[in-house]
């Protein structure tokens, strides 16, 4: 592995096998985050009043860029969750329309299309899906499109069970049927390439403080130029009506929400620097290699049948493990970090207990083998 531990500010304490939740931010680039907020405050109304617009939109060329798409096509937003509560919240859907998803959703856009679906009353569906191969999972899933499907809304890189779904097959589906296709993209920056326009998503959120290692409160919401008149802006702010449009409507309605600290959409770029200068590619290579490792130990040692039969078709950086069905996943999850100082995440899904595993250039195999000798410990 890299040894990259030097360059994270984390506790050397704590054996941090979540990056997935939260993500860790390098020192260099907590740096130029702290730079930012300074200059901010150095003279607040130059900063905000007079340099904000060109500053941002010099940050979401450089985004644009690692993402393959056009700046025209981005805004920043503090999270995921937020992107896609802006989507889900502007499209028009009314009673006997559908929206289809999957059994593997986050739980925050869970609840917000069923909050929505309750509102309006359309019908939010979450499909069960076949994950045997990836021919059986786009097959399962497009079993639950019917005539009154008019969103379909999945995971990129599902949180629970940390699975890349096969989303350029459907997304094209989606297209001949005029099915507007919005995806969650909270694990994909970082972990694994993205070419935007090419995807031909009409709606793409993501996060940059996760896989990207961006500082907290950096995500973005991608929007197909066909797609962007469906858009309302979550907060109407001074964007809305412009005196002063630019040449992109989305980005002028959506970017200005108000006074906020920006530092974190300005450090986007350092934050891309950082990796493209550490030879990403074979860092996340060797990522990948050290999780598809570690599973292979864990469902050996565990016995259970995992959610899985090809880590490699399923996983990036992050895996899932199956526990014993006895497993409370609360208490189990307080003594791995009590006693052993390890931090990961033990959770509940589907009637299953699942142990997620995340690898991030600061881990090494020393870490892996603190968490099987924990594994070994509490299970065995």
């Amino acid at each position: 592995m890299f040894n990259l531990r030097k360059d994270f500010l984390l506790d050397p304490t704590v054996t941090f096998l979540n990056h997935g939740s939260f993500g860790a931010t390098p020192k260099p680039v907590f740096k130029e985050y702290q730079r930012w907020q300074r200059e901010l405050e150095l003279q607040p109304v130059e900063f905000l009043g007079r340099r904000y617009t060109d500053l941002m939109y010099a940050s979401r060329e450089a985004l644009a860029n690692y993402l393959s798409t056009r700046a025209e096509n981005l805004v920043y937003v503090q999270n995921a969750t937020i992107g896609l509560n802006i989507v889900a919240r502007s499209l028009e859907l009314k009673a006997g329309d559908e929206v289809l998803s999957t059994n593997h959703e986050y739980g925050a856009l869970d609840r917000t299309w069923r909050f929505l679906s309750k509102e309006r009353g359309f019908v939010y569906i979450n499909q069960k899906v076949d994950l045997t191969s990836q021919v059986d999972f786009v097959n399962s899933f497009l079993q639950g499109v019917t005539a009154n499907t008019k969103v379909i809304f999945l995971s990129h890189i599902t949180s629970p069970t940390a699975t890349i779904f096969p989303i350029d097959q459907i997304i094209q589906f989606a297209k001949l049927r005029n099915i507007i296709t919005v995806i969650d993209g909270a694990h994909a920056p970082g972990q694994i390439p993205l070419q935007l326009d090419l995807l031909g998503a009409d709606f793409y959120a993501g996060n940059l403080h996760k896989w990207l290692c961006a500082p907290k409160g950096a995500g973005f919401l991608y929007a197909n130029p066909k797609s962007q008149h469906l858009l309302k802006p979550l907060i109407v702010s001074w964007g809305y009506e412009s005196v002063a449009p630019s040449n992109s409507k989305f980005v002028d309605e959506h970017e200005w929400q108000g006074t906020r600290d920006v530092a974190a959409f300005l450090t986007v770029p350092h934050a891309i620097a950082y990796q493209q200068n550490q030879n990403w590619d074979k860092v996340r290579s060797a990522c990948h290699q050290l999780a598809v490792e570690t599973w292979h130990r864990m469902n050996q040692l565990l016995k259970e049948t995992p959610l899985h039969a090809d880590p490699e078709t399923w996983f990036a950086q992050m895996v899932v493990s199956t526990l014993p069905a006895e497993v409370d996943v609360v208490v189990f999850k307080q003594r791995l970090y009590d006693q052993y100082r390890v931090e990961i995440p033990v959770l509940e899904w589907n009637e299953k207990k699942l142990i997620r595993l995340s690898v991030q250039g600061y881990n090494s195999r020393l870490d892996t083998n603190r968490l099987m000798k924990a594994l070994r410990k509490l299970i065995i």
